[in-house]
């Protein structure tokens, strides 16, 4: 493949004026304290860690660092909303409160949204039409569930398990608040929820969200700081659940610290998701499918589409027609409505990233990046294709986190099984063909939790998601996200 950029009248490009949403919807206060209790804690009471805008590195906020200490006196609240309360509190009762804070999440849709983009670095219009809504969705959905669970399959009396320490990543962080917060509450759990060291923001909000809804104190605490705050609500023995989100390798570090405890656990961790492409499959669909399979939320998807599987027959154009519209996605602002392709969320996983690339090329790969200019402040990596990849290549068996889309090919649908399940995760995988047939015998024979059809990162509340070997065990969304929450 030619590295050639393509000009842009061979693009057929149109030229965009920005079309920015405006930052100061975010409404941001200097220092934020722990939400311990149904009350913020004073931030000068606790060391500071700042939170960046990781398209400008400009500080947005400083966020209090939770000390063992602090996650204790979490602990102990969520304990005592649960002895005292929640526990007490009926299922219809469960359900007006999360009916209105899916409520006021909607009220505040606009001010999240920019939360979330300047935080996280995502574009806005991801924040805007997919997190916040989504989010939304997840409290709705387990509002109905929360007076019904005696008839959702679990028995005739399914009981809550008490209190539930939950861990979220940096890449979807008010969504993955939602995905683990509402099944808890709707099953009559209490939560402490640690969210990301760098993107806590839109958790604090959130805390700001469930004041508003009058939820009784203690039900809900939120603890910010790193992985040793982290470590502090794991090894905590009054919490009995655990639910993470984030790396398979602090994941494995997690089960092995719970282990032999009794303390409940899901693991929802990394992948490497193959996106197989037939050569009937409908080309038009099927390019934008790749492309938001591997580049949405800048490729920081653990289900990400990050190998492709393409038929020989059709190899040739599909890569053509790809490469084309990698050089027709718009990198820069998150805060444009025009932006397709966001900021790399911290320097680390930036390096991370180059690392992985460098590795690619070393190892006798083909890149192919976007020529799209990239803004001189923050932490930016542009769209990137790697053609001529093996199965040994680094690129093709890491988790990278990033916009690099590793390009295999297959002759039959032996093989592009094969192919698809030679690696150690097992998240999600996705399937192009007009032929159903064909569809359903490949998905029957691919080990990943999630397959998606002539689609890709297709999320609803109704569908449970989560995967297999190193991806992880145990499903958030759906019945089954509520099964996770009871003593079955």
């Amino acid at each position: 493949m030619s590295s050639r950029p393509l000009a842009n009248s061979e693009l057929g490009w149109l030229a965009y004026d920005p079309a920015p949403e405006s930052a100061s919807l975010a409404r941001l206060a200097p220092s934020y304290g722990l939400f311990i209790d149904g009350a913020f804690t004073d931030p000068g009471a606790h060391e500071q860690t700042a939170t960046l805008n990781p398209a400008t590195e400009a500080t947005l906020a400083t966020v209090a660092h939770a000390t063992a200490a602090d996650v204790d006196r979490a602990v102990r609240a969520a304990r005592h909303a649960y002895d005292t309360v929640w526990s007490a509190t009926s299922g219809a009762e469960r359900a007006k409160y999360l009916y209105r804070i899916a409520r006021l999440i909607q009220e505040r849709a606009r001010e999240l949204a920019v939360v979330e983009t300047l935080d996280n670095g995502k574009p806005i219009r991801e924040s805007r039409d997919v997190d916040v809504p989504l989010a939304a969705a997840h409290f709705f959905y387990y509002a109905g569930w929360a007076d019904k669970l005696e008839h959702a399959g679990f028995g005739p009396d399914p009981r809550p398990l008490g209190v539930a320490g939950q861990i979220i990543p940096w890449n979807f962080p008010l969504l993955m608040a939602a995905w683990k917060l509402a099944p808890a509450l709707a099953a009559g759990n209490t939560c402490v929820l640690k969210p990301a060291e760098t993107t806590p923001l839109s958790a604090l909000i959130l805390a700001e969200i469930l004041q508003q809804a009058e939820l009784p104190p203690g039900v809900v605490n939120i603890v910010t700081g790193d992985g040793t705050t982290g470590a502090a609500l794991v090894d905590h023995p009054g919490v009995d659940k655990i639910a993470f989100t984030g790396s398979t390798e602090v994941g494995r570090v997690i089960q092995a610290r719970v282990a032999g405890r009794g303390t409940h656990l899901t693991l929802e961790l990394g992948g490497k998701g193959a996106n197989i492409v037939f050569d009937d499959a409908p080309i038009d669909e099927m390019i934008e499918g790749i492309i938001d399979g591997i580049f949405f939320n800048q490729g920081h998807v653990c289900c990400a589409g990050s190998r492709l599987l393409v038929q020989e027959t059709v190899a040739d154009e599909v890569l053509r027609r790809l490469r084309r519209r990698v050089e027709q996605l718009r990198v820069g602002d998150p805060l444009d409505k025009n932006t397709d392709v966001g900021a790399i969320n911290s320097r680390t996983q930036l390096d991370r990233i180059e690392e992985l690339v460098a590795a690619g090329e070393n190892e006798g790969a083909t890149r192919y990046s976007s020529s799209c200019a990239l803004p001189e402040r923050g932490y930016w990596f542009a769209p990137t294709v790697f053609t001529d990849v093996s199965q040994s290549h680094r690129i093709a068996r890491e988790e990278i986190f990033g916009p690099v889309l590793s390009v295999l090919t297959f002759r039959t649908p032996e093989e592009a099984v094969a192919k698809a399940n030679n690696t150690t995760y097992g998240l999600a995988c996705g399937v192009w063909s007009e032929k159903g047939s064909r569809t359903l015998w490949v998905a029957q024979r691919l080990r990943a939790g999630v397959i998606w059809a002539n689609t890709y990162n297709r999320f609803d509340p109704t569908s449970p998601f989560g995967g297999v070997r190193e991806s992880g065990f145990g499903r958030e969304g759906g019945r089954p996200g509520l099964a996770a929450y009871l003593d079955v």
